[in-house]
């Protein structure tokens, strides 16, 4: 009997990210004492305005069909937005709507990318890049960022990787897993690179654009290099600043052309996101702002707290990200190591597997995103859990042997 499985899927891992919040889940509900630290997700509410908004929404009726890459009203929002926070001035004919970041980024790929074309994405990458790329047909090139370097693509680095194959570049910034965020400096940089190279574009995920810390002053890559804006896409959502990741709502804005394409696609696969969901997210962006400011403040003292935490823990060197709400410690210190039950810690997957099933403590191993020896935390809960987390972590590096 043939496989059911397709030869496209087959080139594809299911998402580490969601595997390991499923799997705490599951020892959740059996009774074992869990901290689960997997999960991108703030665990603030969506503000109440945004709640208000949706249920009138659903009061006057609006539970219809919208045009498959969203409605007008809200690509009017996503056009305000975009002029009032990054300086970039887009008609809503190019403007893209759809259930979630992941699928405004699928939509592009798909739209794109031919058999063989490549696709250079800065490792550590989220888990999904690589994945949807191959999906899509073409081939991820995976670029280290080292941890010398804050995690960031090198100029020298991206020159070295583009082939005349090249179709497009991937960045994320401030990035899931490491919370690296790139400077106006090191954008421009990059923009010198791309100037050489007129055939790559640049996809530029900034869904955690609102989460930088201290005096970091954020910008995107079409903002400070406009000569790049008719070969870029600015990938953004509503999941992330405004507390909003279960109503799935992600938009971009980029040339009419690659827009048009990916309503192609959004018209013959999800078509439109939910039309009480897109309501909800005209008035995130309509609305008042002011909590953005106040829940990043809370975001940084937990960086703060667990960075502090995990540079205490014997064998982990923790950086110090400038945004998102991640951190990437490493464990080359603890390579090698024997846990008290006899695991050895050769890899950091083991060291995750280990830590959860001593600790309680789940948190995502560095291999699912493209670099090891390194584990992924999400900061994204409140002080207590994370205090109580990090001293287990603390206890279990202790612990080895």
């Amino acid at each position: 009997m043939s496989s059911l499985q397709s030869s496209a899927l087959a080139r594809v891992q299911p998402s580490a990210t969601i595997a390991a919040s499923a799997k705490a889940r599951a020892l959740k509900a059996a009774g074992r004492d869990i901290i689960s630290l997997g999960a991108g997700e703030p665990d603030f509410d969506t503000p109440d305005n945004v709640k208000a908004a949706a249920i009138a929404a659903i009061q006057r009726g609006e539970t219809k069909y919208t045009d498959a890459d969203g409605m007008p009203e809200l690509k009017a929002a996503i056009c305000a937005k975009f002029a009032r926070e990054n300086g970039l001035t887009y008609i809503p004919a190019q403007i893209h709507v759809a259930p979630g970041g992941k699928p405004v980024i699928f939509n592009a790929l798909i739209a794109t990318l031919n058999p063989g074309d490549e696709v250079i994405v800065p490792a550590p990458y989220w888990v999904s890049y690589p994945d949807m790329v191959l999906l899509a047909g073409g081939e991820p090139v995976a670029v280290n960022g080292l941890e010398a370097d804050g995690f960031k693509l090198r100029p020298d680095v991206l020159e070295a990787a583009i082939t005349p194959r090249t179709k497009w570049l991937i960045l994320n910034s401030p990035s899931n897993p490491t919370g690296a965020a790139y400077t106006r400096t090191e954008l421009e940089a990059l923009a010198v690179v791309l100037r050489r190279h007129p055939h790559v574009w640049v996809l530029t995920d900034d869904m955690y654009e609102h989460l930088v810390y201290g005096d970091f002053e954020y910008t995107t890559i079409a903002q400070i290099a406009p000569d790049l804006y008719d070969r870029t896409l600015t990938v953004n959502g509503v999941s992330k600043a405004y507390a909003m990741t279960g109503w799935r709502i992600g938009y971009a804005g980029g040339p009419k052309p690659l827009i048009d394409l990916m309503r192609k696609v959004a018209s013959q696969t999800t078509s439109n996101p939910s039309s009480i969901s897109q309501w909800a997210a005209v008035e995130a962006l309509n609305g008042p702002q002011d909590f953005i400011a106040e829940r990043g403040a809370a975001f940084e003292k937990r960086r703060d707290l667990v960075v502090s935490m995990l540079n205490q823990a014997s064998g982990i060197r923790c950086p110090n990200p400038e945004g998102a709400f991640y951190v990437y410690p490493s464990i080359e210190g603890l390579i090698g190591k024997t846990a008290p039950d006899g695991t050895v810690l050769d890899t950091d997957e083991a060291f995750a597997s280990a830590l959860l099933e001593a600790e309680g403590v789940a948190v995502v191993h560095g291999e699912a995103f493209g670099m090891s020896p390194y584990f992924r935390i999400s900061y994204a809960t409140s002080e207590a859990v994370l205090e109580d987390a990090c001293a287990r972590i603390q206890r279990f590096c202790a612990s080895l042997r």
